[in-house]
């Protein structure tokens, strides 16, 4: 998981978000900017990452664009600097674009962006140069952290390209990709693929997005749960993210976070094993062995790391990890 040094600013009032101490990153709410309601209600939500929305959840009439940013810039002037604050702006395409980042780039509560519509490196380029001439007047003192939206046939075949992104600014003042998230709704539209719900017409490019930010240690995103109020398809849409190796999920509905959270975590049967194969492997190499049984399978170097790995992630979602005598 990418990781960036923190600088830690103390809150100016009584408003702050309710946080973990760890940095797991697996629910991302979508809140509308257009309602100061529901803004205020999101400091009391518990998912990891909320994603203030200027976007597609605002009317696109210009008058409801600029109400929404104002409201947000207001909002965000009492929300002390925060792991948790994202801000989805809207597309380098629209003419609201650079409005929504010279406003919101003001306030150092910011640490991500979303950026729908990224289709090519050439676009983030040029959301990467508005950082840097933003960057001269408001510096922030940590990298600013960039997520692409995957949601397009271009956006795929440019992948690589996108993931591997640097800014020629540098990552302190012109920011640094974090994750890929997809947006499927606006992909099966871009590519006219039929959405179903077993999923399986999108697996081909969820495996694709999900290995190219392995590929470059990036947080994998997956895609909104369209079906916000049927939790147990919700569940089995997690669990097969996770299995695609996903490490975090869209969420559209604060009831979906409670899911999302539980689900995108070390099971507690895959803990234990974990548990057992580093303390087996301890025990073998202390005997010059390199590798053991368990439980009639052999294990050596490639399952040791998944299961470091296994327990890297508990801990930081604060699970108890067992003790094997």
């Amino acid at each position: 998981m990418q990781r960036f040094s923190r600088t830690t600013v103390g809150p100016k009032s009584t408003r702050c978000f309710t946080t973990s101490k760890n940095e797991i990153r697996r629910s991302y709410l979508y809140v509308p900017s257009s309602s100061d309601k529901l803004l205020e209600k999101s400091l009391t939500v518990k998912s990891d990452i909320i994603i203030y929305d200027l976007e597609d959840s605002v009317s696109p009439a210009p008058a409801d664009k600029k109400d929404a940013r104002d409201r947000l810039r207001t909002f965000l002037k009492d929300v002390p600097q925060a792991e948790r604050v994202a801000i989805r702006l809207n597309d380098i395409s629209t003419p609201f674009f650079q409005q929504d980042i010279t406003h919101i780039l003001q306030s150092p509560s910011v640490q991500t962006l979303i950026l729908p519509k990224i289709h090519s490196a050439q676009d983030l380029h040029y959301v990467s140069r508005h950082i840097h001439q933003i960057s001269q007047k408001h510096p922030h003192e940590t990298p600013l952290r960039i997520v692409p939206s995957i949601e397009s046939a271009r956006a795929l075949w440019n992948l690589g390209a996108i993931a591997g992104w640097q800014s020629e600014h540098g990552a302190l003042q012109g920011g640094a990709v974090s994750g890929l998230l997809f947006a499927a709704e606006d992909y099966c539209a871009d590519t006219s693929i039929i959405r179903t719900r077993s999923r399986q017409e999108l697996l081909y490019t969820r495996s694709q997005i999900a290995i190219a930010a392995k590929a470059f240690g990036l947080e994998a995103i997956d895609m909104v749960c369209i079906h916000y109020k049927d939790l147990e398809y919700l569940k089995d849409e997690c669990e097969d993210g996770r299995r695609l190796g996903f490490s975090g999920k869209q969420a559209i509905h604060p009831a979906q976070v409670g899911t999302i959270q539980n689900t995108f975590v070390p099971t507690a049967e895959e803990i234990l094993r974990a548990a057992k194969i580093l303390h087996g492997m301890q025990v073998a190499h202390a005997s010059q062995k390199g590798a053991i049984g368990l439980d009639g399978e052999m294990i050596d170097a490639p399952m040791i790391k998944q299961a470091a790995k296994i327990v890297e992630i508990a801990k930081e979602a604060g699970i108890e990890i067992p003790q094997i005598n």
